[in-house]
């Protein structure tokens, strides 16, 4: 039976370093003053050493639109429609980490606020 237990005990320390080991380093969602309802530009911050966003995304309704990378290093989207919100985005870096991020900047958003997204694995 003891030998059971300490099974049982190794599963679950394995779990729990291999989630905390591919979890998705922290990201954060900076609103850019001057953003609105037909443009919205972005900070973002994305928290692993040697890599970096390669394309980020826009859910709209089924549809996911690119947005694209500012001289000032924004990330921004421009539509002839408001967009609408909550807004979730989806990202790949330069390493191939991808990750999807639901509902991250309310309806109501506010110029220079960070929004942080909930960890999701």
């Amino acid at each position: 039976m003891a030998s059971s237990s300490r099974m049982l005990v190794a599963a679950a320390v394995a779990a729990l370093v291999a989630v905390a080991w591919c979890a998705p380093p922290p990201v954060s969602f900076t609103v850019e003053k001057g953003s609105d309802k037909t443009h919205l530009a972005l900070q973002i911050k994305y928290d692993k050493a040697g890599d970096s966003m390669k394309e980020v995304e826009l859910k709209q309704k089924e549809d996911w639109l690119p947005l694209k990378k500012g001289y000032s290093g924004a990330w921004e989207i421009k539509s002839d429609k408001p967009l609408e919100g909550p807004y979730s985005f989806r990202y790949e870096t330069e390493k191939g980490q991808r990750n999807v991020f639901d509902d991250v900047i309310p309806t109501d958003f506010k110029c220079g606020s960070t929004y942080k997204p909930e960890a999701t694995y």
